[in-house]
């Protein structure tokens, strides 16, 4: 079973995010206008990230694209039989940094610096979920040097070692009730930085006629291994000062692995259609754990999610010289399973639907813009493996008490990049 970041005493979560899990897939203007297809499509240097194969096919001996989003989420929560409400707002700013290079007619290298993982949720602070979470802010940078090789004018392969930089910050309260002699709720807060680790991206792209292209990619699962981190504890009463001492934590996260394949159509010289089908293996994420170096006991909480198919389709129309317009659709499946929706993620399935344009300012140069809005159906879940440790005639006793209730969640995200190429 992975070891996780979590906190038992009982109960710490982490993480949240804007697609299924904890992925957040916003890796290029282009590619997300269409829907964020990309496996078979060649159009700049975004490919990168979709198939590393793809920079054999490009057109100039030097491309780069360099782009970002402003990423708002909103959750809002409701249990009627409790009369319970509340809601979280937050912002993200995934980015995304491509650059490639022709060495010569069958060997093309580049690099790519992108985020396809990470999320923001602050809840209101000791609200009704607060011995869930409070606050989770996870952060994953990936940097991977790529290159590919053209085969022939049919068939390149490519790909490249991933480096990935992170951190994660998380609190909760530290169960329903505990308070100080003031009646401050007491919490702990954790927070890791400069968290690293290494996995890889190859592909392969085929071109069996001139209309079509077929492509497929495989990034690998990097699991984050949080050591050292530190835990600090706030408002602990004066009795339970011994067992809740700042002290430091060992935590694993997975990021899971992705298997993309996929294909593009040329139905004119200015008309494409593209094709992807994303298969995300959430499995390797099975329990969120955190051991602490101290009196506090170690925190198991079940996640058992599920691997996940995302269906995407998206099109691109060359108006004019200076034109380019796109549009996409996609169905995400959440990775969430009955009975596992805890509030540090609060999505389930979704739809998202894109949009974008290029203007090409002069032959070298464009700019690209894109927005996603994402919906999620609301819904009725809960989170039942939350345990509680009480005294009942002077004895501890353990109890799982359910969370749940109501969640309804939106997303809208728009973007901005240039490209640049010669």
């Amino acid at each position: 079973m992975r070891k996780l970041l979590s906190l038992t005493l009982l109960a710490l979560a982490s993480t949240s995010a804007f697609a299924g899990g904890y992925r957040v897939s916003l890796q290029g203007q282009k590619q997300l206008a269409m829907g964020h297809t990309g496996v078979a499509v060649v159009n700049s240097a975004e490919v990168m990230f979709f198939n590393p194969a793809g920079i054999s096919f490009l057109e100039d001996k030097f491309n780069a694209s360099i782009g970002g989003n402003l990423l708002f989420a909103e959750t809002k929560f409701q249990n009627e039989t409790y009369n319970w409400q509340s809601s979280t707002e937050n912002m993200g700013t995934p980015f995304n940094i491509y650059a490639s290079y022709k060495i010569n007619k069958w060997l093309s290298a580049g690099i790519a610096v992108y985020t396809p993982y990470g999320s923001e949720v602050e809840w209101e602070k000791d609200w009704q979920g607060s011995h869930l979470v409070n606050r989770i802010d996870l952060k994953a940078i990936y940097i991977q040097p790529t290159v590919s090789f053209k085969v022939n004018d049919a068939f390149a392969i490519g790909g490249g070692p991933i480096y990935v930089i992170g951190s994660v910050e998380f609190n909760k309260n530290l169960n329903r009730s505990l308070s100080d002699e003031s009646g401050n709720r007491s919490d702990v807060s954790l927070d890791a930085n400069g968290i690293n680790a290494w996995g890889y991206a190859a592909g392969f792209m085929l071109n069996p006629c001139k209309e079509m292209r077929l492509g497929v990619n495989y990034r690998s699962e990097i699991i984050m291994e949080a050591r050292g981190g530190m835990a600090t504890f706030h408002e602990v009463p004066a009795f339970a000062q011994e067992t809740f001492s700042n002290t430091t934590f060992n935590a694993d996260l997975p990021l899971p692995a992705e298997l993309t394949a996929g294909l593009s159509l040329n139905l004119t010289d200015k008309w494409m259609i593209a094709f992807d089908y994303n298969r995300t293996m959430w499995s390797a994420y099975k329990s969120l754990d955190i051991d602490f170096d101290n009196k506090v006991p170690t925190s198991v909480n079940p996640r058992n999610y599920q691997n996940t198919n995302t269906y995407r389709v998206g099109t691109q129309y060359i108006a004019t010289d200076k034109f380019t317009f796109r549009a996409g659709w996609y169905k995400d499946e959440s990775p969430i399973e009955s009975g596992y929706f805890a509030p540090e993620t609060p999505r389930n399935d979704s739809m998202g639907y894109t949009g974008g344009l290029t203007y090409q300012i002069n032959k070298n140069l464009g700019v690209d813009a894109s927005f996603l809005y994402l919906h999620f159906d609301e819904i009725d879940a809960s989170y039942d493996h939350y345990q509680e440790t009480t005294l009942v005639n002077g004895q501890p006793v353990t109890s799982t008490i359910p969370f749940g209730g109501t969640y309804k969640s939106t997303v809208f995200s728009p973007g901005v990049g240039v490209t640049y190429s010669f």
